[in-house]
């Protein structure tokens, strides 16, 4: 549905070039540095060879760099905007050794390996921008990414795949060059809301994905 989404409004800012030479419309790249924080509790909910309610709780904080397409159609002082990373983030992969009752009837436990990776797809986000100065602009809008998970479960389960929402604000500075060419260079906080995914036993609820980044944006006005 977001593809169709963005498909659909892309289109409307690039068939409004030819209906009015008034109203501006803006296509660029940017290219972006972030770091992100993301907390998430495990709970085994079924006795496995472990005692059921068991939870462990760990909150990572990586760095992380990636590109972006966007397209904007100018309203005067207002700006509404979708910009898109093509590209997938791949997270690393983590092993887990568990502990794991085969039957009910029988009291052997046996250890085996859990691997996980995720990979985030499809990032989006839609914006409203405000020119404040004539160089200096703030923005506002909601973003959504892909959770796909890849695992290989001692048990044979699964997790499901997801989408993680959320909201970002940013700030900004805009230099208009030649030829209708421009740069900005901006600052923008993210937050993506919570979501639980569960594999057999386990359950994962991932309490939230924050985090700031800076972009430069290199662009051409139509």
């Amino acid at each position: 549905m977001k593809k169709i989404i963005v498909t659909i409004i892309s289109g409307l800012f690039l068939c409004s070039t030819y209906a009015s030479a008034e109203v501006g419309v803006n296509i660029g790249v940017s290219g972006t540095l972030g770091i992100f924080g993301a907390t998430a509790k495990e709970t085994l909910s079924s006795d496995s060879g472990a005692r059921a309610g068991n939870t462990a709780q760990d909150t990572e904080i990586a760095a992380i760099g990636y590109g972006s397409v966007f397209i904007e159609k100018e309203f005067g002082m207002f700006s509404i905007g979708v910009d898109y990373v093509p590209t997938p983030f791949e997270s690393d992969t983590v092993e887990t050794q568990k502990m794991d009752k085969r039957t009910e009837q029988s009291d052997t436990v046996t250890a085996g390996v859990n691997k996980v990776q995720v990979d985030l797809e499809d990032l989006y986000s839609v914006y409203l921008a405000m020119n404040i100065t004539e160089n200096s602009y703030i923005k506002a809008g909601i973003t959504s990414v892909d959770v796909i998970t890849n695992e290989n479960m001692n048990t044979g389960a699964s997790y499901g795949n997801t989408s993680l929402d959320g909201t970002m604000v940013g700030v900004g500075i805009n230099n208009e060059l030649d030829n209708g060419l421009f740069w900005r260079l901006e600052g923008v906080y993210m937050n993506f809301d919570g979501t639980s995914l569960t594999s057999g036993d386990n359950t994962i609820n991932l309490k939230s994905v924050d985090g700031v980044n800076g972009t430069l944006s290199i662009g051409k006005s139509f």
